[in-house]
C-alpha cells in the first residue's frame, strides 16, 4: 500500500509539472525565447565607466555618485545599468604599484545618464609627478565668507557678507537661502557674517552657530536651529550666545568659530583694529578681544548660553576672562585642527604673516602681538620675547606685497581625491591669490616645516576663505563670488 501511494504522488506531481510548463510556453504554442541580454527599461540609462594606461593587473581606483545618494566603487572599468536619469560624478583615485604612484586624469568628470540611453567617461593614468587644479563649483555669490557642511551631508553650505546662508547641492545654488539674518547684520568695513558651525550633534540637536557683526558694530556668536524640512532653518529659533563689544574701529573683528576635538566652541576674534592694537586689547587678560576663545555650548540656555570648561586657564583668576584660551592675536581670520593639533593663522600687520602650530591642549598661550609681528620686534629694534609664543611659519609681504599682504588660512588635507596630500597644510593670501602648501613635522621637537610647494593653480582672483565638505575635500572662496573646488591637475 505504501508504495503505490508513492507512485500515486510521482504521477501526481509529474503532471502539474508539464501543466506548469506548457501554461509558461503560452499552451505550447512556441516562444522563439530571449537570445540576447536584456535591454534597459526606458525609463533607466547606463553609464560606460573605463580607465586606461595601467600596467596589466592594477586596477583602477573609481567612485561613481548620481542622484538618490547614489555611489558605487569599481577597481575595473564596467557598464552601469537601471540608473536613474541625472547628472552623475566620476572620480579617479591615484593608484600606486612597484613604488610606482599613478596619477587619473581627469580626477574628477560629470556625465549625463538619459533614460534609455548609454553615457560613457572615460579616463587615463599616468605616472607623471602630481599637480592641482581648481574646478568651478559655482559663481554668483553675493561676498562668500566661508563653506562648511553638516556632519555626513554631501550638501554645502556657504555664507554670505550681507548676512544669508546659501546651499549649493551638486553644483547648483538654491535660490532660496538656508537662512537669511541680513536685517541685523552690518558689512560695515571688515564686518558681516563671517563663518558657520555646525554643532557637532547636528543629527539629533538640529543646533548650528554663526559668526557675524551686528548693526552696533559688536561681534555676535548666536545659534539657530534647523527647520522643518531640510532647505531651510528656523529663521525664529536664534539665541545669542556671546556679543562682545567692538565699538571704535570698522576693522579686525576675526571670523572664525569651530568646534574642537574636545567638543568645546573655539572663537578667533580680532584684536577691535587701527594700526598696531591702539587700544592694547590683544595682550589684555580682561579683554576678549584678539583673543581664541574655548566656552561650552551643550546646555546653551537664554538665562546661561554657555558655560567655562575646566580647562580654561583663566577660569578662577580674578580680573581676567575666563572664556580665554589664548592671547596676542591681531585678527586670527582663519584656523583649523587637526591630529592633535592647532593651526592658527595671524594676519600681519605692514610686514609678515604668519601660522602657529600647536597642541590642541596648549592653553594660556601669548602669540605676541603687538609686541611682535612674526618673528620680528614690531615698531622696535629689540623687544622682550620671554614667555612669547612665536609662529612655526611666516613671510614676508616683499615689495608691492608680491607675496601677499593677508594670510588666508586653510586646512591639513584629509579628503580621499588626493592620498599623496594627506598631511599637507594648504593656505593662500587674500592679496597673492595662490595656492601653497607644506609638511609640519615633529613641531614639539622643533623639526619644523619641510616639503614647501607652489601648485601654480592660476589666477582665481583674491582668496577670502578656504571651504571643507563632509569628505574632506577643498575649496576656496574669492572676492569675485566663486567658489573653486581643489582637485587634481593633468600630469606632467
Amino acid at each position: 500500500m505504501r508504495i503505490e501511494h508513492l507512485r500515486h504522488l510521482l504521477l501526481l506531481f509529474g503532471s502539474m509539472l508539464i501543466g506548469m510548463v506548457l501554461l509558461a510556453c503560452g499552451g505550447g504554442g512556441g516562444s522563439p525565447g530571449i537570445t540576447g541580454a536584456v535591454p534597459p527599461p526606458a525609463s533607466t540609462g547606463s553609464l560606460a565607466v573605463s580607465a586606461s594606461g595601467l600596467p596589466a593587473g592594477v586596477n583602477p581606483a573609481l567612485r561613481v555618485t548620481g542622484p538618490n545618494n547614489y555611489l558605487y566603487d569599481l577597481t575595473q572599468s564596467q557598464t552601469l545599468g537601471n540608473l536613474t536619469p541625472g547628472s552623475y560624478n566620476v572620480s579617479a583615485s591615484p593608484v600606486t604599484s612597484g613604488g610606482v604612484t599613478y596619477q587619473p586624469s581627469p580626477a574628477s568628470q560629470a556625465a549625463t545618464v538619459s533614460a534609455g540611453a548609454t553615457a560613457a567617461a572615460t579616463g587615463t593614468y599616468g605616472s607623471g609627478a602630481p599637480t592641482l587644479a581648481t574646478t568651478l563649483v559655482v559663481a554668483g555669490l553675493d561676498s562668500p565668507t566661508w563653506l562648511t557642511a553638516a556632519p555626513g551631508e554631501r550638501r554645502l553650505f556657504v555664507t554670505e557678507r550681507p548676512g544669508r546662508v546659501r546651499i549649493v547641492d551638486n553644483g547648483s545654488m538654491r535660490d532660496q537661502p538656508y537662512l537669511d539674518i541680513g536685517a541685523r547684520v552690518s558689512t560695515e568695513g571688515e564686518g558681516g557674517l563671517l563663518s558657520l558651525a555646525f554643532d557637532p550633534q547636528f543629527g539629533g540637536n538640529g543646533y548650528f552657530y554663526v559668526y557675524y557683526t551686528d548693526l552696533q558694530r559688536n561681534i555676535v556668536v548666536e545659534r539657530f536651529s534647523a527647520g522643518a524640512t531640510a532647505t531651510a532653518a528656523n529663521p525664529t529659533s536664534g539665541l545669542v550666545i556671546l556679543r562682545i563689544p567692538h565699538p571704535t574701529y570698522q576693522n579686525h573683528f576675526g571670523g572664525q568659530l569651530a568646534f574642537g576635538p574636545d567638543g568645546y566652541l573655539y572663537l578667533g576674534t580680532g584684536d577691535g583694529g587701527g594700526d598696531g592694537d591702539p587700544q592694547g586689547n590683544a595682550r589684555n587678560l580682561a579683554s576678549l578681544l584678539g583673543k581664541l576663545l574655548r566656552i561650552d555650548v551643550a546646555g546653551a540656555t537664554t538665562a546661561q548660553p554657555y558655560t567655562i570648561p575646566a580647562g580654561n586657564p583663566y577660569r578662577d583668576v580674578a580680573g581676567r576672562r575666563p572664556e580665554i584660551w589664548a592671547s596676542g592675536l591681531r585678527n586670527p581670520w582663519r584656523f583649523s585642527f587637526d591630529a592633535g593639533q592647532l593651526y592658527l593663522t595671524d594676519v600681519g600687520q605692514d610686514q609678515r604673516e604668519e601660522i602657529n602650530i600647536v597642541g590642541t591642549g596648549q592653553a594660556s598661550l601669548d602669540y605676541g602681538w603687538n609686541v611682535m609681528e612674526g618673528t620680528l620686534c614690531y615698531g622696535a629694534a629689540t623687544c622682550a620675547r620671554a614667555g612669547l609664543t612665536l609662529p612655526v611659519f611666516e613671510y614676508e609681504h616683499g615689495a608691492n606685497d608680491v607675496n601677499g599682504c593677508a594670510i588666508t588660512g586653510g586646512f591639513v588635507y584629509r579628503g580621499r581625491a588626493l592620498p599623496e596630500l594627506a598631511g599637507r597644510y594648504l593656505y593662500s593670501d587674500f592679496c597673492g591669490g595662490y595656492l601653497k602648501s607644506f609638511l609640519a613635522t615633529g613641531i614639539a621637537t622643533g623639526n619644523g616645516i619641510v616639503e614647501q610647494r607652489d601648485w601654480k593653480i592660476g589666477d582665481i582672483g583674491g582668496v577670502v576663505s578656504f571651504g571643507q565638505d563632509a569628505e574632506g575635500e577643498l575649496y576656496l572662496l574669492t572676492t569675485s563670488g566663486a567658489i573653486h573646488k581643489i582637485g587634481r591637475g593633468a600630469p606632467q
